[in-house]
């Protein structure tokens, strides 16, 4: 290996040790007490160095969003292509959907703003779209060639808000049991599906 490549697996190495830092203390601390000088303290390198691979705070987060939707979407991509039937699909991609959520719970609060202060990265995350786009290839299929475009964001947005809205509510304010979340998870995966097959 030559000088160049070396320095080039240095420079690499670095940059993941300073994402894998900063998502160790949002998990630790919350994503509040995230400071580029925590960062350079965990990694032990000097603050200055974080500023080479990262202008600032929001560059990292931002770094770090894309990451996470990353993982959602590989994660729901592996639950589709389990399933033939498009009912089948939507109601996979929406429990790893929700599994993601608990088990990546610091990265999702950060990817939806959910007890983060969440900074508006307007179409800086094209990542962001790709889960978005396999609900709404799912819901087309399942809709017929006839649906509008309208009628499926309508559908998206319908599962999407009931969804995250339950979700959100366990992470903000937990306390009902896992079973009866799951039930109301299943049920209204299920009554939005049959609204849409009408």
């Amino acid at each position: 290996m030559g000088i160049k490549e070396r320095k080039q697996r240095l420079k690499d190495e670095t940059r993941i040790n300073i994402l894998d830092a900063a998502l160790a203390i949002g998990k630790e601390e919350g994503w509040q007490a995230l400071s580029m000088r925590k960062i350079a303290d965990v990694i032990e390198y000097t603050a200055p160095v974080i500023y080479e691979y990262f202008a600032n705070k929001e560059a990292l987060l931002l770094e770090l969003t894309k990451k996470g939707y990353c993982m959602l979407s590989k994660d729901m991509t592996v639950a589709r292509d389990k399933h033939k039937l498009p009912e089948k699909q939507l109601e996979a991609m929406w429990l790893t959907y929700w599994h993601f959520a608990f088990a990546e719970k610091e990265l999702y609060q950060l990817m939806f703003g959910i007890e983060v202060n969440c900074c508006v990265f307007d179409n800086e995350i094209p990542e962001a779209e790709v889960p978005a786009t396999m609900i709404s290839d799912a819901i087309r299929e399942l809709m017929g060639k006839d649906a509008s475009e309208d009628e499926i964001c309508r559908r998206y947005y319908t599962f999407w808000s009931v969804v995250h809205g339950l979700i959100s509510i366990n992470l903000v304010r937990q306390g009902v049991p896992d079973e009866i979340n799951k039930q109301v998870l299943r049920d209204a995966i299920g009554g939005i599906i049959r609204a849409i097959k009408g």
